[in-house]
């Protein structure tokens, strides 16, 4: 694996794709990752789509196949499941202070370790797209607990041997849908949103465009080996510059 590379924001991402994909989504349950889910499934670049998740989704495709399991702590029961993966978005999360430190530490890094384990071991030459977050720090020097943990799976990530890893971290992620809000920060930037995105644009991504460029970024080809980091700033200048469906 190749260092680490902060993307350029001027980057152009759109490399036409090479024949049919198949991909699959850890946590499409989620705000985030339920966008994933709707825009694999209504790309014509992907062939079919692999569910795997604690929960039932509640619809049906064609392209869909849904596995249901509930240890992520151990990831190997997964193995025939992710055989002949061409990519993996992984959005499997919570948020801070909804858990103990200790099963944020398993969520956010525990969990994405050994899923990358098992996916690389049955599909070695996948790509891996990962919703990490604003500030993780994979030096393990942060004073914040999700910025360590984050960092840490970042980090394994990149060991992990994948040709290709793209690390997502946004900052403030708008839901888009109606929802009950986690936090009462949650609630308050919801409700400031509209002139929070005036003043900091770069602070701040809608969930269905950061859905769409996870999804987007791992149907490109390409021939080098890397593993890339996509701030808030980048997320937007892709979004921008692929004009992504309405969501």
């Amino acid at each position: 694996m190749t260092a680490t590379n902060k993307v350029d924001s001027g980057a152009s991402m759109s490399v036409p794709t090479a024949g049919q994909k198949r991909l699959v989504i850890v946590g499409a349950t989620g705000m985030v990752g339920g966008y994933v889910l709707r825009y694999a499934l209504d790309n014509s670049a992907v062939e079919c789509v692999t569910s795997i998740g604690r929960k039932r989704l509640g619809i049906s495709h064609p392209k869909l196949k849904e596995v249901l399991h509930q240890n992520f702590a151990d990831c190997s029961a997964l193995a025939d499941a992710l055989l002949g993966q061409d990519a993996a978005v992984y959005c499997l999360g919570t948020y801070t202070g909804s858990v103990s430190d200790a099963e944020l530490r398993a969520i956010t890094a525990d969990y994405t370790i050994e899923f990358a384990r098992v996916l690389r071991g049955s599909s070695p030459n996948a790509a891996f797209s990962f919703l990490s977050g604003n500030g993780a720090d994979p030096t393990g020097r942060s004073r914040l607990a999700f910025a360590r943990y984050k960092g840490q799976a970042e980090k394994a990530l990149l060991a992990a041997g994948f040709p290709r890893v793209y690390l997502f971290r946004p900052a403030y992620i708008y839901p888009v849908q109606p929802r009950k809000e986690p936090t009462f920060s949650y609630r308050l930037l919801r409700a400031v949103y509209p002139v929070f995105r005036l003043l900091f644009p770069n602070q701040v991504i809608r969930a269905d465009e950061l859905a769409w460029a996870m999804v987007d970024v791992v149907l490109r080809q390409t021939q080098e080996r890397q593993g890339l980091v996509f701030e808030n700033r980048d997320i937007r200048a892709m979004v921008e510059s692929l004009h992504p469906p309405a969501g």
